[in-house]
């Protein structure tokens, strides 16, 4: 089989109108560049070039055959110098995968910003609450929140998500401020029935007044008095500033979860992704707590 390499070879030779030239420009010997002309000649059938010592000439077919291997080394030379502008500069199709809270309070102005700056690129977002395998899927990178169980992926910690526990100040007012120890009697909007809430050090099962698989259901339904939630900082922040929920339990959140970026490997890194993940990094980094506002004995009923 005829190698491609060879080809390029025979087309630098004739550009070049030198043997010496031609191994300069690709890296390798006189002789070498000799020998694979010689060989390549064999394999066809066919005198390319005329040799003398002073000067080379194509023969009649060696020209004809020079036309298609200038044409495929200028498509070789497009094709590399195509793939190192994607290591310098965002270009194509980047598609990341994100859990639906996330995804919707965070990443529109991240892409928005992503996308004026590199014109080249474009984005293909995918919101889901479910691990998803990113080679299988054909993905460059995902937002991952908690522990990284996946050895073989590589992890950059974007920052951290705060969770508090929030109540309406009308629920307050009905049911009082409750301690820790009795979260079990408490009205509680839980993720599943079979859940432990862990406040102050005490850990309690809960027994949910109401289970829903939607974080942003779950802040609405503190805010209209429902009872009792755990929920993210970026759900509950503003309700908090403006009074319309009240952080429970002291400063501390009830639970801190890392958020990351994970990616399949390091060596490599297009630009399009260490980039993007980079404007992560500087959206979501440490965020302060909201402010809280009441006393904890000023609800007591």
């Amino acid at each position: 089989m005829i190698s491609p390499a060879d080809m390029v070879l025979f087309a630098a030779v004739v550009r070049e109108g030198s043997f010496t030239r031609a191994a300069r420009q690709l890296g390798i010997t006189k002789q070498t560049a000799s020998e694979r002309i010689g060989k390549l000649e064999e394999q066809l059938g066919v005198r390319l070039l005329e040799r003398t010592t002073r000067r080379l000439r194509m023969t009649e077919s060696g020209a004809t055959y020079y036309d298609r291997c200038a044409a495929i080394a200028a498509q070789i030379d497009e094709a590399n110098n195509e793939v190192q502008r994607r290591q310098a500069e965002p270009v194509g199709l980047l598609r990341v995968a994100s859990p639906m809270l996330y995804g919707r309070r965070y990443l529109a102005p991240v892409v928005a910003d992503f996308l004026s700056r590199y014109p080249k690129a474009s984005v293909e977002l995918v919101l889901a609450d479910r691990r998803i395998d990113l080679i299988e899927e054909g993905l460059d990178l995902a937002i991952r929140i908690g522990p990284i169980d996946d050895a073989s992926l590589v992890a950059r910690k974007l920052g951290e998500g705060p969770r508090y526990f929030v109540a309406s100040p009308g629920y307050l007012s009905k049911h009082g401020m409750p301690s820790a120890k009795e979260l079990r009697s408490a009205r509680c909007i839980g993720f599943s029935p079979f859940e432990t809430w862990e406040a102050e050090n005490v850990k309690t099962r809960i027994d949910p007044v109401l289970t829903v698989n939607d974080l942003e259901v779950a802040c609405e339904a503190a805010i209209a008095g429902v009872g009792i939630a755990r929920v993210p900082d970026i759900l509950c922040r503003e309700a908090v500033r403006d009074g319309r929920l009240k952080i429970l339990f002291g400063p501390r959140p009830a639970m801190v979860w890392s958020m990351y970026a994970v990616y399949p490997s390091r060596v490599n890194l297009p630009a399009k992704v260490r980039l993007f993940v980079d404007a992560l990094a500087a959206l979501t980094g440490p965020v302060s707590p909201p402010h809280r506002g009441g006393s904890r004995r000023q609800h007591r009923a």
